[in-house]
């Protein structure tokens, strides 16, 4: 039967025979374990959402003709890329953290062109394998994550140079039934919290890559594949007794370190085979999806600058006017983010295969602003917070029939305030700003879908200062007879476009 619930799709994830590494002992059931259960949580309120409020997290999909999961949805509009942000927010609101899936959400529809573009090339069937590897997981509702970085090794070096040839996936083996994968992931969201693991080339690859130029889809559970679960930091609070400590004891994200050993892909599920040339353009359509779905830390922002405003009022001074104006500043900063994302998707496209991607230039633009403002915005809620976010005694010292009394003596706020509430405000932004979920709403907002400088070189590309220098000297009625400068992008073509 198809997931429908929350509880249903954490059911689903028992009882599978997967190997999963954390602290160097094999976990026995990963959705028992405290430590990756508030993963999960955070996984299933995607389940909830789309029970709870359908039209934004539900999409009607001309592939299957059901309402699907907005996860499993292949953008038809411009509309559809706008109402993901729009769902991605909400659930940055309700979870304060990674909610895992957009990786996968994104893997699917740059699949969805690129395969659609190889086969019209090489007249392979690779579009056809997809589209009904998406009737498969919509009909189930299950949940893809989206595997693309590898350790990379030696990063001056191609992967088919690399001392070893391990550092990046790539095919050792092929026969009438399929291909064998070897290699690694590193950095995966949510990929022990998924059904199904769709592996992608991470780069710009060489003829003599070939054997890496490979994209298929497999079983989170398949029989090689070992996970090492990644450390967060303070993580071990949610094996503590109580939940004040963590300060978001529900809700974590997930990283993981994938190994593959000899994995099998069987044909079916392969989308791409030693077409090394079009490795570029699915990274580069990947990212282009992926770095407007930052939008995602504006939810995550939306309750932090929440946390601040309410520290200030627990501190009796939410009127201080240095106090408004960083909470200003904090929203300003947030609202930017999701300005450019949602400007990003509202001036899409659609492509040759029928799915429509969103502009480059601005999902450039959305990255770039998160490799920023989520730091400043936890700085000043640090600030508003003052030193207690970093002092404070524990959730023991605090229910001791000795220190308690002491505490709730001295880490008073102002009169009518819960010494215990206020505490637990001070807990949720440590756990965002240093905690667990610094994770995802700093160094990942940093390194997910490409560092700074990926986004730097992106749109230096698309910079179109030939244009933007003929503008100027029009107006300055200079008059020149050189060559006009070539363009790389026709970004001034989507800003000046009518929509009809």
């Amino acid at each position: 039967m198809p997931i429908k619930t929350a509880s249903e799709y954490i059911q689903s994830l028992r009882g599978r025979d997967m190997k999963v590494y954390l602290f160097g002992e094999l976990v026995k059931e990963p959705v028992d374990h405290p430590m990756i259960r508030p993963s999960i949580n955070a996984v299933a309120e995607t389940y909830d959402l789309a029970e709870k409020e359908s039209e934004m997290a539900t999409a009607k999909s001309s592939i299957t003709g059901l309402q699907v999961n907005r996860f499993l949805h292949i953008a038809e509009s411009a509309d559809d890329l706008v109402n993901q942000n729009k769902m991605q927010r909400k659930l940055g609101q309700l979870t304060g953290t990674c909610f895992q899936r957009c990786v996968g959400m994104d893997a699917l529809n740059s699949l969805y062109s690129v395969t659609f573009e190889i086969d019209e090339k090489h007249k392979t069937n690779y579009h056809k394998r997809l589209v009904d590897f998406i009737k498969m997981i919509q009909q189930e509702n299950f949940v893809i994550g989206g595997a693309m970085t590898d350790p990379k090794g030696d990063r001056s070096k191609a992967p088919h140079q690399q001392e070893d040839p391990d550092v990046f996936l790539h095919v050792v083996e092929k026969n009438d039934k399929g291909i064998f994968v070897t290699g690694a992931k590193a950095h995966q969201t949510g990929c022990i919290n998924s059904h199904w693991i769709i592996v992608m080339p991470t780069m710009r690859l060489l003829e003599g890559d070939k054997d890496y130029a490979v994209v298929g889809a497999m079983p989170a559970d398949a029989p090689g594949i070992t996970y090492i679960y990644g450390r967060q930091s303070c993580d071990t609070r949610s094996m503590e007794d109580g939940d004040i400590d963590a300060g978001n004891a529900k809700f974590a994200g997930q990283e993981a370190l994938m190994v593959f050993d000899r994995v099998f892909i069987p044909w079916d599920k392969v989308f791409m085979f030693g077409e090394y040339e079009f490795a570029a353009m699915l990274v580069e359509r990947f990212t282009c999806y992926h770095r407007r779905s930052y939008v995602c830390k504006t939810g995550l922002g939306d309750v932090l600058i929440g946390a601040a405003a309410a520290i200030a009022d627990y501190n009796g001074v939410p009127d201080v006017s240095h106090i408004k104006d960083k909470l200003v500043e904090m929203t300003h900063l947030n609202e930017t983010i999701y300005a450019s994302g949602i400007a990003s998707s509202s001036q899409a496209h659609r492509t040759k295969s029928g799915v429509w991607l969103n502009d480059d230039m601005l999902a450039n633009v959305t990255k770039h602003n998160v490799t920023r403002f989520p730091y400043e915005i936890g700085r000043l809620a640090q600030d508003i917070a003052g030193g207690l976010v970093v002092t404070l005694p524990s959730e023991k010292d605090l229910k001791n029939p000795t220190t308690g009394p002491i505490l709730k003596k001295y880490l008073k706020g102002r009169k009518g305030v819960d010494v215990e509430s206020r505490i637990r405000i001070l807990r949720l932004i440590e756990n965002m700003t240093l905690g667990r979920n610094a994770v995802g709403y700093l160094t990942e907002s940093m390194h997910g879908a490409g560092s700074p400088q990926a986004q730097r070189i992106q749109i230096a590309r698309q910079m179109q200062l030939g244009y933007k220098k003929k503008l100027a000297k029009n107006l300055a009625s200079i008059k020149e007879n050189s060559e006009p400068e070539s363009e790389q992008s026709d970004y001034f073509q989507r800003v000046f476009k009518i929509r009809k």
